[in-house]
């Protein structure tokens, strides 16, 4: 490799990280396979001379300013927007008003196009031209090549490339250009956030601590209709699933509107527990329901799969234990007009499946007949905690088991780190069950929720052997 004058580039990719730790090539073997094509993206090669150092083109450097604040503000904890004024020049044509369109249609490849900034401004030195702003990385030593000269020649207009003081202020920097240049250089930039109505939400890092109102005032600014910026401050409370969170920037208001799958929600995000990651998983579990079914729902928050299960005509039964989630689950009953079709209950999951569950369970299941078809699910949304649940299941009936088809569904959350989330989730199922599930459950990954850190949902039918207790002859 070196005698070709080729360096490589490692990804630091987790694709790479589990190929890597799967072979046992050496690694120049690896960087040749990848030369002639065999193993994609996992490495990059870039051919460079050796012992030669290029100097930076005068369009390399324009570019790079394009998309950089000054350097001066770099360690800024204290937003100052007027700092991150600067001139950039760049190459343009100048041309008569009237044949701007066609022009900019014709370079398209070759204009400017950063969001914010304008493609045409006026020409100081003529009153009806115009000055078409051209991007500096693709017009090399300011001059047009041979293809671009000859649509200036079809439109009459001179082929000389200008050059132009470009003004960048604050508002033409996204966001991650903006934190970029502030933190210390080599340190992790936030710029994503979670979004929950005028709320956005961020987890800071402890290096970025520092930084946080500016960072704060960053987001709001360059996100329309964000008027509240909050970190947390600690992990989630596992009782009540909401943490301490400090306002970084804007009005101190946590009570919020959202809409997940059409249907609105109201909440006091500082007291309740909401994750907008989770409307894809709400509205699957939904899906699966028909009208007419049963759905027991252990930890039901303010009523996101609740609700939308009660608009499908289904018989709802919702619980959470914290205070805050119950009125707030009463409200967006009453605001989506389900609230007569929703028994609300705000106890202690484990006392919830042991009360209303079994009694409304031993009520139903002998009643229903064969051709019936009224499915009961029970969903167990705590991630951290679920899994703990399910012993309860053991001999929660008395008497002789329904047919097999009317066996309640369960949907029951947890977090895993093993290597094999799947495995790992259906053995500890099976261990607070009693029983096995093997051929009996199916696994879904919701989503990442860490490095290493996996939700899933793990769905099965209660065996009746497990939820039936027999009575002695």
């Amino acid at each position: 490799l070196w005698r070709f004058g080729y360096s490589a580039r490692l990804l630091k990719t987790n694709h790479f990280k589990t190929a890597a730790s799967n072979t046992s090539f050496p690694a120049a073997w690896v960087l040749l396979a990848q030369y002639s094509g065999r193993i994609p993206g996992l490495f990059a090669v870039e051919k460079k001379p050796r012992f030669v150092t290029m100097p930076e083109s005068m369009e390399d450097k324009a570019h790079l300013e394009l998309y950089s604040p000054p350097p001066g503000v770099r360690g800024m904890t204290r937003l100052d927007r007027e700092a991150f004024r600067r001139t950039v020049v760049v190459p343009v044509l100048k041309v008569k008003k009237e044949t701007v369109n066609a022009l900019l249609k014709s370079l398209k490849q070759s204009v400017l196009q950063r969001p914010g900034l304008k493609r045409v401004v006026e020409d100081p030195e003529d009153e009806d031209g115009r000055l078409v702003i051209l991007d500096p990385h693709k017009i090399p030593e300011f001059s047009l090549g041979e293809s671009e000269q000859e649509v200036l020649k079809q439109l009459d207009v001179h082929p000389e490339v200008s050059r132009y003081n470009l003004e960048l202020t604050y508002e033409n920097f996204k966001s991650e250009e903006i934190l970029r240049a502030v933190l210390p250089e080599g340190q992790d930039v936030t710029s994503g956030f979670s979004r929950v109505g005028h709320i956005a939400h961020l987890n800071l890092r402890d290096h970025q601590l520092p930084y946080r109102h500016l960072i704060g005032q960053v987001i709001m600014d360059k996100n329309p209709g964000i008027t509240c910026v909050v970190n947390k401050t600690n992990i989630i409370d596992s009782t009540y699933r909401n943490f301490q969170m400090e306002v970084l920037a804007g009005e101190n208001n946590l009570v919020t509107k959202v809409k997940e799958n059409n249907i609105v929600y109201e909440l006091d995000f500082s007291k309740v527990y909401w994750n907008p990651r989770l409307s894809t998983e709400h509205g699957r579990i939904v899906e699966l329901l028909k009208p007419g079914d049963v759905l027991f729902d252990v930890f039901a928050g303010i009523g996101p799969f609740a609700i939308p299960a009660a608009k499908k005509k289904c018989h709802v039964f919702a619980n959470d234990l914290n205070p805050e989630s119950y009125t707030w689950l009463l409200h967006n009953c009453k605001l989506n007009k389900v609230d007569t079709k929703i028994k609300a209950f705000n106890m202690d999951g484990r006392d919830f499946l042991l009360g209303p569950v079994r009694e409304e369970l031993s009520k139903e299941l002998p009643l229903l007949k064969e051709e019936q078809k009224t499915s009961f699910h029970i969903v167990m949304n705590l991630p951290a905690l679920a899994i703990e649940f399910l012993d309860v299941f053991r001999h929660l009936l008395v008497g002789e088991p329904c047919s097999t088809a009317a066996l309640p569904t369960v949907h029951c959350y947890g977090f895993s780190k093993h290597e094999d989330p799947a495995k790992d989730i259906q053995e500890r199922a099976e261990a607070s069950l009693g029983t096995s599930l093997s051929g009996r459950c199916s696994t879904y990954l919701v989503r990442n929720v860490a490095p290493n850190k996996e939700m899933l949902c793990i769905s099965f039918q209660i065996p009746a052997d497990v939820l039936y207790k027999r009575p002695c002859p």
